[in-house]
């Protein structure tokens, strides 16, 4: 994995394999951020990372300046490795260990954007439950816009909030908005 752009721009970050991740490929992640790019001031942005898995999404948000960037995974050695990545970097990364669900049900705190990539295999139920959260709770702010990472075989154009998908390779991003 490499950091694209930034303050830290060609950076490789290399992860434990021991990690039960599976990391946002380059390809897919600097076709996202050439989108994120045309819509958003990347110094403003509030940003939830949620399954970050090994923080390639937060690392990339924090090299790009983000002015606050919170990891959420429920993994103890993915939280600890993101926040070591963010500590030797400089970055501000807050990497937090918790059931994705939990932390959505309890979180008080609103985002621009918010980027889940859960399992593959989550079920469109799911991924329902994660909307509702985030859209029940009010934790986008105005123009915010949650992103889900998902399987090309799992289509969530119908859901509500529904903006855009854009496929790459195997890998599907959804975008919802206010």
């Amino acid at each position: 994995m490499r950091i694209i752009s930034g303050k830290h721009k060609g950076k490789r970050i290399t992860a434990p394999k021991k990690l039960p991740a599976r990391p946002t490929t380059d390809f897919a992640k600097e076709a996202l951020f050439n989108i994120i790019n045309n819509d958003y001031y990347f110094e403003d942005l509030a940003v939830l990372d949620l399954f970050s898995g090994i923080g390639s999404i937060s690392l990339e948000f924090a090299s790009r300046g983000a002015k606050e960037v919170i990891s959420v995974d429920n993994h103890y050695n993915s939280v600890q490795f993101i926040q070591k990545m963010s500590d030797e970097l400089q970055l501000n990364i807050r990497s937090l260990k918790s059931d994705v669900f939990k932390f959505l049900e309890k979180n008080q705190l609103t985002f621009d954007i918010i980027f889940a990539d859960p399992p593959y295999d989550f079920t469109k139920e799911q991924l329902t439950v994660i909307l509702s959260s985030v859209f029940d709770n009010e934790m986008l702010n105005t123009d915010g816009t949650i992103i889900i990472e998902h399987s090309k075989h799992t289509d969530i154009s119908d859901l509500p909030n529904f903006s855009y998908s854009k496929r790459y390779g195997s890998s599907m991003f959804s975008f919802f908005n206010n």
